[in-house]
C-alpha cells in the first residue's frame, strides 16, 4: 500500500466508524424518546423530547457532515499523479505533509503528521494548481511546495 493509499484508506475507515456512532445514538435517542413517551406525561416530558429532538438534530448534522466527507474521499483517485496540486494531491510544503481532501483531523501514518485540508480552506485554495518551488502565502506565512504525490 502507498502512502497515500494508507492515508486515504485511514481517513475513511475514521469517517465510518464516526458514521457507525451518529447512527448508534441517533438509534439510542429515538428509542429514548419512543420509551419515554410510553412512560411520562407533563412538562417534564415536553422539555426531555425537546432536549432530545435537539441532540438529534445536531446528531444528524454532524453525521451529514461525514457522509459528505465520505464522499469527497471516494471520488478521489490517488493513483493519479499530478504536476499542479488537485484534489487528492500529497503536498509537501515547509516539512509538512497536506492531503487536499476534506477538513479532517490530523493524522501519524508511519510516524509521518499529515493533515487533510479542504480545497476550499485558505491555504487549500491558494495550493489548488500550483506546482512544486510555488510559494503561496497564507496569513502572512509563506509556504513553499517542495514535492507533489
Amino acid at each position: 500500500m502507498t502512502f497515500k493509499q494508507k492515508i486515504l484508506h485511514h481517513h475513511l475507515t475514521l469517517l465510518q466508524d464516526k458514521i457507525d456512532v451518529y447512527r448508534d445514538m441517533i438509534s439510542g435517542l429515538a428509542d429514548d424518546a419512543q420509551n419515554d413517551a410510553k412512560s411520562s406525561a407533563g412538562d417534564k416530558h415536553e422539555t426531555a423530547l425537546s432536549m432530545m429532538h435537539l441532540e438529534q438534530e445536531k446528531l444528524s448534522a454532524k453525521l451529514q457532515e461525514a457522509l459528505h466527507f465520505k464522499e469527497i474521499l471516494g471520488k478521489i483517485d490517488i493513483s493519479v499523479e499530478s504536476q499542479r496540486v488537485a484534489i487528492g494531491s500529497l503536498v509537501k510544503a515547509n516539512g509538512l505533509q497536506l492531503f487536499i481532501s476534506a477538513a479532517l483531523p490530523k493524522i501519524t501514518i508511519d510516524g509521518i503528521t499529515v493533515l487533510a485540508l479542504s480545497s476550499q480552506s485558505p491555504l487549500g485554495s491558494q495550493l489548488m494548481g500550483k506546482q512544486v518551488n510555488d510559494v503561496v502565502v497564507v496569513n502572512g506565512s509563506n509556504f513553499t511546495i517542495e514535492h507533489i504525490a
